[in-house]
């Protein structure tokens, strides 16, 4: 029943992968990986993260899971300020655009609960590197992090900026001291381990999530 109580909370989120789920949520893929296999889940992290819960639907398992049943379940596109800032920029190939120009404004907006918070953007992936899990001309929901590299979550997938290269990788500190790994999700020979030091790095971006062009 759990099981599917939390299916039913990423399909209203619009989001397939447990992955997706579990960086929404801020916790390990493990983590949501043994809610299944137990039977189980954290109802207050959930109720927290997700506003539009229904607090007695996820006690109960019964009633309605939303506390307002017209909340929109696909994300939306506009011009008003609602939602996160989308730019037409690829991250691997221009968004240093966005970074250096501050007069640049967004393209449009996209409305999509999971992502509406502050410090939140969207831009476009390109590449098959972190497919299946990210794919060729996906958007994706990135948010700066500040923390010491040696504090994030490991694991996890981000956008590493270096002065000579911009790259969307799964993220490890190294054995080797002073070194992160790049690690990619697509086993295709071509897409090779990454060993670069820390001190190459200048900005990390944490993915929150990806969705397909759907406007």
């Amino acid at each position: 029943m759990k099981g599917e109580m939390l299916d039913s909370i990423k399909k209203h989120l619009n989001i397939q992968k447990n992955a997706d789920f579990a960086r929404f949520l801020g916790i390990s893929s493990q983590a949501v990986s043994n809610w299944y296999a137990r039977n189980t889940f954290d109802a207050e992290l959930i109720y927290t993260k997700c506003e539009f819960i229904n607090a007695d639907w996820l006690l109960t398992g019964k009633g309605n899971m939303l506390k307002n049943e017209s909340l929109p379940v696909l994300p939306e596109i506009n011009y008003e300020y609602k939602g996160a800032p989308y730019y037409n920029v690829d991250f691997i190939g221009g968004f240093d655009i966005v970074l250096n120009d501050q007069t640049r404004n967004p393209d449009y907006y996209i409305n999509f609960e999971p992502y509406n918070k502050e410090g939140v953007i969207w831009c476009n992936i390109t590449g098959h590197s972190m497919e299946p899990e990210l794919n060729n001309g996906d958007f994706i929901a990135m948010k700066e992090m500040t923390s010491p590299i040696e504090y994030l979550p490991a694991g996890e997938i981000y956008g590493i900026i270096t002065d000579d290269y911009r790259t969307v990788k799964r993220m490890r500190m190294s054995d080797k001291e002073g070194f992160v790994r790049l690690i990619p999700t697509n086993k295709n020979p071509e897409y090779g381990e990454q060993e670069i030091p820390i001190k190459m790095i200048r900005k990390v971006y944490a993915v929150l999530g990806s969705m397909h062009r759907l406007f």
